[in-house]
């Protein structure tokens, strides 16, 4: 695991600065402290800093191919790479290394960017071609792997790892998309079709760039996706048999490393699973690492602690205090943009105590977006299935009616929310569900925003992405629809983000084997009732399971990292609560409704309501913005 950097000339060959890459390094050091580099000729610079993971001694980068004519930075793993190293070397290919690098140069000069839909991995890589003079940016087809990149005025495209490094290049203007933060306020994070920064782009999952020295930068190119257009009629039997072996396949495939090894472990479903399949594969006890509160209410550590002692494990558990709040600044500074996750801070925490024991960790992300683990899933399947009972022309005036009338609940779980049912139910599947995922309501933010930024903003509004990604998804329903979303929309801005940059932060690499495409592929093919069975999600994958992890492991509510912020900002928040209303970067930016954002908070401190995921989402925003943009720092 490595972090990147690179300058690209698209209006002539001028030199570029090997110290400006050096610096663009130098702020990613937690992302590879264990090597750095940088390459120059006419016109390209690459940087790259490298975390060894993979052939320790033997694979410096930026590396040059074996003939000298293509060179790489590249960060990530290529889980096939020693069967593509055995077809390459059968066609002709030479190879000086042991590691997985050389294997994409020598993959391009056989196969351009065919070569692409061949790397079974997660990676963000810049690949230059000395005689063809272009330059390939691609990043994986989930987007495991980040990758920011900014035209400047000279017509360069600077691009890197992290957002930060493109800040230490001088000539990148730090203007603010108030777009994006409309966007951060509908979802708690600036998805990747936005950034924080305007003009700053992230090159999105499953595509890639193909720059050249003599034209301005082409649009990315989709080299990837899902679809959920085809149905697998095989028999309940089968389809656990062929689920076990990809699961299995997808495991073993990431426990390849010449460093130490381990797995997070929270006692939930996907954990367990992926515990128990390394402890299948392993000659040797699994290192485990996991994550407990001083809370009752938010321990999941006894789960976990049953998993470890079922797998005999070699189980690592800390407590934190769940007023862990003194982290918010660190991680401000970890994720560049606003960031509202609260689940960041735990994740961090488990990342910090699995460094002390491994170098790698395998995660059980990704299995809720495949396999429809999510409880807004189900809700929406079903939903869906009300909507198919009546016609449009009356689910509009009886539910949108029933939904003005009935009182709001956001305290009570999302079951007992008629009110937010009914509206959804008086809308199409997309905007219901659109609405659904959104943290903050459209007319929840409208009365935010001063009238100066709701100009800014004009017509546009943050769920409109999303419901047109929804429309045009490869799918047959509504529940299909839902997935692509969380697949190519949530899981990329919010999830994978969150666990890069956590990691990263400690030098540690996160992998994701349930995110493998071969397994997300065939969960994209079930029929609905073997991911939504009743009022049970993931059904397939849980009676899959059953033959390694007991039933009150499968079965058991789901929880995830939870965080009392509710409680902070009422406690030692409430300072910075208070503060996000006057003389703060946010009240500065003068985009926002100062006494609104006063009375929230008076409201929330004095226990008269719960208004902690706005004001969360205020202040990281405010602490973001004082970071970005000095002005309003100060």
């Amino acid at each position: 695991m490595c972090g990147i950097a690179g300058i690209f000339h698209t209006q002539g060959m001028k030199p570029v600065d090997p110290a400006r890459l050096r610096a663009m390094g130098d702020v990613i050091a937690h992302r590879g402290p264990d090597g750095d580099g940088v390459w120059t000729a006419p016109g390209v610079g690459l940087g790259h800093r490298r975390l060894s993971i993979i052939d320790l001694a033997g694979s410096p980068q930026p590396m040059a191919s074996a003939d000298g004519a293509a060179m790489l930075v590249f960060n990530g793993e290529i889980y096939n790479y020693q069967e593509l190293r055995r077809e390459l070397a059968a066609l002709g290919a030479v190879f000086r290394t042991d590691g997985d690098s050389e294997v994409i140069l020598a993959a391009w000069q056989h196969w351009g960017v065919d070569c692409l839909p061949r790397f079974n991995g997660m990676f963000a890589f810049a690949l230059y071609d000395l005689r063809a003079r272009t330059l390939l940016l691609a990043r994986d087809r989930l987007g495991v792997k980040p990758l920011h990149m900014a035209t400047l005025a000279d017509g360069s495209v600077i691009f890197g790892s992290e957002l930060k490094q493109l800040l230490a290049h001088p000539m990148l203007r730090r203007g603010l998309d108030p777009l994006a933060v409309e966007d951060y306020l509908a979802w708690g994070f600036v998805p990747d079709t936005r950034s924080i920064l305007a003009g700053v782009e992230k090159l999105p999952a499953g595509r890639y760039r193909l720059l050249r020295h003599d034209a301005p930068p082409p649009p990315p190119v989709q080299w990837w996706d899902v679809s959920f257009a085809e149905r697998d009629s095989a028999s309940q039997k089968d389809l656990e048999a062929h689920l076990l072996h990809r699961l299995r396949k997808a495991v073993t495939s990431r426990m390849a490393a010449d460093v130490p090894l381990g797995a997070f472990l929270s006692g939930g479903v996907d954990s367990s699973t992926v515990v128990a399949l390394m402890a299948e594969a392993s000659r040797d006890p699994v290192k485990t690492c996991a994550i407990g509160f001083d809370v009752a209410a938010l321990d999941e550590t006894s789960w976990a602690g049953a998993v470890a002692q079922r797998f005999a494990t070699q189980h690592h558990a800390r407590t934190v205090s769940a007023d862990d709040f003194a982290l918010v600044d660190r991680l401000v500074a970890m994720f560049d943009e606003p960031f509202a996750d609260a689940s960041a801070l735990p994740t961090f925490r488990v990342c910090e105590l699995a460094r002390q024991h491994v170098t790698v960790a395998l995660s059980g992300d990704g299995a809720d977006e495949a396999f429809a683990g999510y409880r807004r899933q189900v809700f929406h399947h079903r939903e869906e299935q009300a909507r198919a009972l009546l016609p449009v022309g009356l689910r509009r005036p009886v539910f949108g009616a029933l939904g003005r009338l009935y009182p709001k609940a956001d305290w009570a779980p999302r079951p007992l929310r008629a009110k937010a049912t009914f509206q959804s139910l008086a809308e199409d599947g997309e905007v219901g569900y659109a609405c659904a995922l959104a943290v903050t309501a459209p007319e929840a933010r409208a009365a935010l925003y001063s009238p100066d930024f709701a100009r800014l903003r004009g017509d546009y509004r943050a769920e409109t992405p999303l419901i047109d990604l929804m429309r045009q998804a490869p799918a047959r329903s509504g529940l299909d629809r839902a997935q692509y979303a969380d697949l190519k929309f949530t899981l990329p801005g919010d999830i994978l983000t969150k666990v890069d940059r956590a990691s990263m932060a400690v030098s540690l690499e996160a992998r994701e084997p349930l995110l493998d495409h071969r397994l997300i592929e065939f969960a994209a093919r079930l029929p609905e009732p073997m991911r939504v069975h009743g009022a049970t999600g993931k059904w397939l994958m849980k009676q899959t399971m059953r033959r390694y992890l007991p039933d009150d492991v499968l079965f058991r509510p789901k929880m995830g990292f939870v965080t009392p912020i509710a409680a902070w900002l009422r406690g030692p928040l409430a300072g910075p609560a208070r503060a996000i209303a006057t003389g703060s970067a946010l009240s500065r930016a003068g985009w926002f409704d100062s006494a609104r954002i006063a009375a929230l908070a008076e409201s929330h401190i004095a226990g008269r309501a719960d208004h902690s995921r706005v004001l969360w989402q205020l202040l990281m925003l405010d602490r973001s913005l004082a970071r970005l943009d000095p002005a309003l720092g100060s």
